[in-house]
């Protein structure tokens, strides 16, 4: 076994022990508990706080630390915004009986959370399965017309020939996103599928998510605008629903 490769485990040993301790433990009763020796075990606690993996109580007792709490608050915070979103996405899915979509941001662009399927057999697709460039995809736009992820740097890969292919095209799109409350992506990702989303806000006035539907060009392009205020209404009602559940907390 490498070097580095003990230090991983023992330091994943030390973390287990903390983590696992119904109550914060001491530097000693790790010492006693994992056997290692106390300067391998202060090296590695050092390490793991400094990672907020662990921290120190008042006492200077071992805890789970920070990092912990932000893993667990984040998935919560997507369940609670799924749970709250799901009359939104049922109603669409009703009213269009195209796919409907809840997306957030991610670190690596647009996160899908939650589908509701079509109801027609062309045009049914678990697009969290789909790697589709932000700029492609109208919730993508969503998130860069309201800062939520970075705009791309570079050329814009083009899917095909309706592909917005520079920056400038792209922020122009996203001006006039905007102006009107809601994306649309037409042909930009596959010819023959038509997409629009609009933004979901948070308490503070972030956006926090978007909603979207798609489906084949042939139903959707004639009724982007009535699509679009579908979204743009519905999408309004649960940015209030969130403040709503704020502010009753």
């Amino acid at each position: 076994m490498s070097n580095g490769t003990q230090s991983i485990d023992r330091a994943a040993e030390i973390l287990s022990l903390v983590v696992r301790s119904d109550e914060p433990i001491s530097y000693t009763e790790v010492v006693d508990e994992t056997e290692l020796a106390r300067s391998t075990v202060s090296r590695l606690l050092s390490a793991l706080e400094r990672n907020g993996l662990v921290e120190r109580d008042g006492e200077g007792l071992y805890r789970g630390g920070s990092l912990f709490a932000t893993y667990a608050s984040r998935f919560d915070r997507v369940e609670n915004l799924v749970s709250a979103a799901d009359p939104t996405l049922q109603r669409l899915s009703e009213e269009t009986g195209e796919t409907v979509n809840l997306a957030m941001p991610g670190p690596n662009g647009v996160v899908q959370v939650a589908q509701v399927d079509s109801t027609f057999v062309l045009g049914a697709t678990n697009w969290a399965d789909v790697e589709v460039p932000p700029h492609c995809s109208a919730l993508g736009k969503v998130m860069f017309a309201y800062d939520v992820i970075p705009l791309p740097t570079g050329r814009l890969e083009r899917r095909t020939e309706k592909t917005l292919g520079s920056r400038k095209e792209l922020t122009d799109d996203l001006d006039t996103v905007r102006e009107r409350g809601f994306a649309i992506v037409h042909e930009e990702f596959e010819i023959g599928l038509d997409a629009l989303a609009a933004p979901v806000f948070g308490i503070d006035g972030d956006v926090v998510a978007a909603v979207g539907i798609s489906g084949p060009t042939m139903r959707i392009a004639d009724h982007h605008d009535r699509l679009g205020a579908m979204l743009v209404d519905e999408a309004g009602l649960l940015s209030r629903s969130l403040k709503r559940k704020v502010t009753h907390r």
